[in-house]
C-alpha cells in the first residue's frame, strides 16, 4: 500500500521571511546549479532580515511553499513580468522554484506550477514565463509536463559567459 503524505500550499508573507529563508539557503545549497544566485551571496553581510523581508515585498507577487507532512519542502514565486515596448505587463514570471530531494517525484512541483499559473490568470496574465539552466533536465521535463514551451527569446548569459538560460513559457487562461 502506497504511503500518503499531507501536501500543504501556503501562501507566505514578509513576516515568513525565516521560512523563506530556512528554504532557499536550503536550495542554493542543494542545487546550486539551478540558479543564478550563489548560496555566498546570501549568506554573511548579505543575510540579513530586512533583504529577506524585501525579497517576499515585491509588489504584486505570490510566494509559496510547500509543506508535506507539515514539513517545508519547496518554493517557487510568482512575480510581474517586465513591462512591454508599450507600458504595459502581460506576462508574469515563475521564479524562485524548488523541490527538496525528499518531495520530488510527489507532485509538489506540479501543485506549486499550478498555484503560479492560477494566480497568474487572475492577475489577467496572457503568458506565465520562467528561465531555467539548459542542464537542467529535471526541471525542464516539469516544465514542458506543464505545458511551457521554447520561446526565442535570449535568457541571461551564464557563468561561462557564452550559455544562456533558456526561456520557456506557456499562455495561461483566466
Amino acid at each position: 500500500m502506497a504511503e500518503l503524505h499531507e501536501l500543504e500550499i501556503r501562501r507566505l508573507s514578509s513576516d515568513d521571511w525565516q521560512l523563506w529563508r530556512e528554504l532557499r539557503l536550503a536550495a542554493l545549497a542543494e542545487a546550486p546549479y539551478a540558479f543564478g544566485s550563489k548560496l555566498a551571496d546570501w549568506q554573511g553581510p548579505g543575510d540579513i532580515e530586512e533583504r529577506w523581508r524585501s525579497r517576499l515585498e515585491i509588489p504584486g507577487a505570490l510566494d509559496l511553499v510547500a509543506l508535506l507532512d507539515g514539513r517545508p519542502v519547496a518554493m517557487a514565486s510568482g512575480v510581474p513580468g517586465d513591462e512591454d515596448a508599450a507600458g504595459g505587463v502581460d506576462a508574469a514570471e515563475l521564479i524562485s522554484m524548488w523541490v527538496g530531494p525528499q518531495a520530488r517525484g510527489r507532485g509538489v512541483g506540479d501543485r506549486l506550477i499550478g498555484e503560479i499559473t492560477r494566480w497568474a490568470g487572475e492577475q489577467g496574465y496572457a503568458t506565465l514565463k520562467l528561465a531555467v539552466m539548459p542542464d537542467n533536465d529535471a526541471a525542464i521535463a516539469l516544465y514542458r509536463r506543464q505545458g511551457f514551451a521554447d520561446t526565442d527569446e535570449l535568457g541571461d548569459l551564464l557563468d561561462d559567459g557564452v550559455g544562456r538560460e533558456l526561456v520557456l513559457a506557456k499562455p495561461v487562461q483566466a
